[in-house]
């Protein structure tokens, strides 16, 4: 299958955002999954249509805030046709209202019409490669 995961940090080049997006990319390709690794901040514009399943990794603006860098918003309206694909969703643990960041991700990809199989807050880069090592992905029907 052809897997891409996608991430966004608050500001750019976070080691920490990229990271996670890295070892989720290792776990998911040591089940013989085709992965690519996107930097939503930089790759605007760019097509993930084709892809079988995708993973959004991204962080709260702030420390207090429920809200999402805006241009994960704007990469998913300008990736192609994603309606329809399944994903999973991600968050890093640096925030209060983790609750509230996730349902805020995971509202702005279901207003694409993609279909979220799976959503979770990433405490560490280990804790990432086993959530990528054990994720049942499938393809979209």
């Amino acid at each position: 299958m052809r897997v891409c995961v996608l991430y966004c940090s608050k500001e750019q080049n976070n080691p920490k955002i990229k990271a996670l997006a890295d070892k989720m990319s290792e776990g998911i390709s040591s089940n013989g999954h085709i992965v690519d690794t996107v930097d939503m901040a930089v790759e605007c514009g760019k097509i993930v249509s084709f892809y079988d399943y995708i993973v959004v990794i991204t962080e709260p603006l702030s420390l207090f805030s429920k809200q999402i860098n805006p241009k994960v918003e704007q990469f998913l309206k300008a990736s192609g046709t994603i309606s329809g694909i399944r994903c999973s969703c991600y968050i890093s643990k640096n925030c209060i209202r983790k609750n509230a960041v996730l349902q805020t991700l995971m509202r702005t990809m279901e207003n694409e019409g993609m279909y979220l199989k799976l959503s979770d807050v990433l405490t560490n880069a280990d804790y990432a490669y086993a959530v990528g090592k054990h994720l049942h992905i499938e393809k979209s029907k």
